[in-house]
């Protein structure tokens, strides 16, 4: 009876331990959603201290995410070479420093070099965040862990909003855009305690401390897992970053990158970034459209914890079909409503409601399963500057995207453009079912072991493997 205790007690400290690593850990997602939803509010008081034109109010606007694909570009081999934690701790101080620069800005050339470092934080934060959870958490909770870093990402766009509404009576931008020092400074010193990941240490010769890290964070196991990554590291001694062109990994390389372009090409940073202005046209007032605004930041968290609660259980590559779905059928329905000269009444409720529902399908769909997926199908030697690749594609997506909506919208109206978006997420659709594998419940050993056994033509979709896992 009194080992059975002890058994106990170790394994809820050992869940503990785990859940408090994830969720200091998932802070990087706060950083990256508080920067892009902080910047909407801020900005329309930063014309009443700088006057910009309005190629120069792009250039601020931008500014963050050419940082951040910079930052995701170098992120991904800084990973490799000083390990997760300490580039959690690097990027933190960055997005301080960034923080703090724009909120002393004297200048316009001032406050854009605080959104580039700033940005870079984020591009550090958008890779190693998902990036050394997957690879410390235990793979039968892997895929609710990771995801909360997406989490964070909606949470911390729902605070912006909040932070931009307390000081929207005063228009002080530098206070909203200073604000974000705060959970940098909470995530800085969280990490210092924090341990590293165990499959960069073991790759890094350290086997003693990864065993003891997984010890912390496993019930059981443990030796059968350290056989595994032992397995693992001898096959890639050699390896390095053009392996992702290497047949085996192709497939990895081409589900990830298509993943990062879908996740941005099927409109959600452009109904984030343009809410307010999109809610407006259905015949709302500006208040109102705030306020949903406010409103549709709380559904994106409220169905991330779904997709949470969900993606251990149903399944990375369900949950993805299903969203991606609802993402063509809410897409389709804002086409027609806007189709309609002169709309409002009960169809301007009808665009807010199907706009309200698109945001809720990608954040049970593309919104977390892209981030999880691409944390776990890439090998170990290759896995931070594999995430580095398809996340620079990611934000490249995402600047485009934000920077072509206005245009879209003025050239062939909202409509054709939201009938656009639809086109695209069909794409995502099929592409997803064609081509994604199904990674629930799996060691990241075991993921690699199948794509070294399995090479697959990543067009044809064919190959034994290829087909098992995507029907599983």
């Amino acid at each position: 009876m009194a080992t059975v205790d002890k058994e106990e007690i170790q394994s809820n400290g050992s869940n503990r331990f785990i859940y408090l690593t994830a969720a200091l850990a998932a802070l990087n997602g706060l950083l990256f959603g508080f920067d892009t939803g902080i910047i909407s509010g801020a900005f329309l008081y930063i014309n009443d201290t700088f006057a910009m034109s309005p190629l120069v109010e792009g250039i601020v606007m931008s500014g963050a995410m050419a940082g951040a694909a910079l930052g995701a570009a170098t992120g991904g081999k800084l990973a490799d070479k000083i390990g997760r934690r300490r580039l959690i701790f690097l990027g933190a101080i960055v997005f301080f420093i960034g923080s703090l620069t724009m909120a002393i800005a004297p200048n316009v050339p001032v406050l854009v070099a605080g959104r580039l470092i700033d940005g870079v934080g984020i591009g550090f934060a958008s890779i190693v965040g998902p990036l050394y959870i997957s690879e410390i958490a235990p793979p039968k909770i892997r895929g609710a862990l990771t995801s909360l870093n997406q989490l964070m990402v909606t949470l911390g766009i729902l605070i912006s909003y909040f932070v931009n509404y307390a000081f929207a009576d005063t228009g002080d931008w530098r206070m909203m855009l200073g604000t974000g020092m705060i959970p940098a400074v909470v995530l800085a010193i969280g990490m210092v305690k924090m341990p590293e990941s165990p499959r960069w240490l073991y790759e890094n010769g350290r086997t003693d401390d990864a065993r003891k890290v997984l010890k912390r964070t496993r019930k059981t196991g443990v030796d059968a897992e350290l056989a595994e990554i032992e397995k693992t590291v001898e096959k890639q001694s050699d390896s390095g970053f053009a392996d992702l062109l290497e047949p085996w990994l192709r497939p990895a390389l081409i589900v990830g990158l298509g993943l990062a372009v879908f996740q941005q090409i099927t409109g959600i940073n452009a109904v984030m970034y343009y809410a307010p202005t999109i809610l407006e046209s259905t015949g709302f007032g500006s208040a109102t459209s705030i306020l949903a605004t406010t409103g549709i930041g709380v559904i994106n968290v409220v169905m991330t914890i779904v997709a949470i609660a969900l993606i251990d259980r149903v399944g990375r590559r369900k949950l993805l079909l299903v969203g991606t779905g609802g993402m063509i059928v809410t897409l389709s329905i804002l086409g027609v409503v806007f189709y309609v000269p002169g709309f409002g009444g009960i169809l301007g409720w009808v665009a807010t409601g199907s706009l309200m529902l698109f945001v809720a399908f990608f954040a049970i769909g593309l919104g977390p399963v892209f981030w999880l997926l691409i944390s776990e199908i890439y090998p170990l030697s290759v896995r931070g500057s594999a995430m580095g690749t398809v996340t620079v594609a990611n934000w490249g997506a995402n600047l485009l995207v934000s920077l072509a909506f206005p245009m879209l919208t003025a050239n062939i109206g909202e409509s054709f453009t939201f009938w656009l978006f639809g086109i695209c997420s069909l794409m995502a659709f099929v592409f997803a079912h064609r081509l994604v594998p199904e990674t629930k419940g799996r060691s990241l050993e075991e993921i690699e072991a199948d794509l070294r056994e399995n090479v697959t033509d990543p067009v044809a979709g064919t190959g034994e493997g290829a087909s098992a896992s995507s029907r599983e």
